[in-house]
């Protein structure tokens, strides 16, 4: 019997049936909390742009709460862990289960199943709706909350070198010959590497060579003089190969489409170290979800007239959230080269299994 971890279809259901609403009502209140207060901080700069209204209010709502789910999904499992199994603990259902011969893993295995199911859920939603609701945020913010682009593949906030000269586009879209870029900023430096003018522009294309600005404002540094001409080529070093491979967001990509673009650039012999720890992570961020049962599960066992059945909630949480501050920190070492990529993304999961699973067996098996 030890070895089935699901002995009653009943118990499994019960105990599935009751973690599922928990995780949805745990996550539906962290995220309309967190929406609140999103909006209160964004809603001036959005509504500060001459036509925007409450349509642009709930498109913006719409576009963050995809984002909102898939990071807190996994803080959602671990509350409605810790309710879920604090509350059959008082009941004494816990007690009645043990009683029946159940192991710790046997009454925990339906939670784990739920999470499970969570977790692979997870996955396919941040794939399908959280890349591209961040992508056509990301474009929105760019524009600074104007008319959202509709162009594809856009990317935001880059930055090229053209032989000591700086190019720099807040927004990006389109490929190959047909890339736009809008606020652009073009350094020109001198052979001592001092920036001697610089020029702003609203927008640029290919003007093969080279790239053609428009609504242009020039400012010479030496002469301190501003002018407006109407069009200026610039970058003719700059070809639309480079443009295409001059950033990847890999929030924004699903993960085959990442995996394609993180295999150009490692043939265009560009470091890859931090997208492969955020290509990594796209499996192992959702698969955090499956180990919040075993973090919580301290909080199952005890006898709840003790008076220890807050000190074990308190220790479950600060395993769940010592997880989640290992694995932003981690990851952070991975993306500027600290740890491989592998091990940054998949070291936190493993070590907190097996510490779950250590004060697990030490504690009730």
């Amino acid at each position: 019997m030890q070895l089935d971890f699901f002995p009653s279809r009943t118990l499994t259901l019960y105990l599935a049936k009751l973690f599922a609403a928990r995780i949805a009502a745990m996550l539906f209140v962290l995220v309309l909390v967190l929406l609140m207060l999103d909006l209160l901080s964004t809603s001036g700069e959005i509504l500060a742009v001459p036509g925007n209204g409450q349509g642009e209010l709930l498109t913006y709502a719409g576009l963050r709460i995809p984002q909102l789910i898939a990071r807190f999904m996994p803080y959602s499992v671990l509350l409605a862990t810790l309710i879920t199994l604090v509350t059959l603990n008082q009941n004494s259902e816990v007690i009645a289960m043990k009683a029946a011969g159940l192991s710790a893993h046997q009454v925990l295995a339906p939670l784990l199943l739920t999470a499970g199911l969570v977790s692979l859920a997870s996955f396919g939603f941040n794939e399908r709706v959280v890349t591209r609701a961040t992508e056509t945020l990301k474009a929105w913010d760019a524009v600074e909350y104007g008319p959202i682009p509709t162009e594809s593949r856009v990317r935001t906030n880059i930055y090229l070198s053209d032989d000591g000269n700086i190019l720099t586009a807040a927004y990006l879209a389109g490929t190959g010959e047909a890339i736009a870029m809008r606020k652009v900023t073009w350094y020109r430096r001198n052979a001592d590497g001092m920036i001697v003018e610089q020029i702003a522009a609203d927008s640029a294309r290919y003007a093969n060579p080279g790239w053609r600005l428009e609504g242009i404002t020039r400012f010479s540094v030496q002469s301190a003089v501003t002018d407006k001409p109407r069009s200026l080529v610039v970058g003719e070093a700059l070809t639309p190969d480079q443009i295409d491979l001059a950033k990847i967001d890999p929030d924004s990509e699903p993960f085959w489409t990442l995996t394609g673009s993180i295999a150009e650039f490692e043939r265009a012999g560009r470091r890859t170290a931090e997208l492969r720890a955020k290509w990594w992570h796209k499996i192992s961020g959702p698969l955090s979800a499956f180990l919040m049962p075993l973090l919580g599960a301290v909080a199952a066992f005890g006898l709840a007239r003790s008076g220890q059945l807050f000190v074990r909630a308190v220790i479950g949480m600060a395993l769940g959230f010592a997880y989640f501050v290992v694995d932003n920190a981690a990851l952070a070492m991975g993306s500027f080269g600290g740890y491989p990529p592998f091990l940054a993304a998949w070291a936190p999961f493993f070590l907190f299994l097996l510490i779950g699973e250590t004060v697990l067996i030490r504690t009730e098996e």
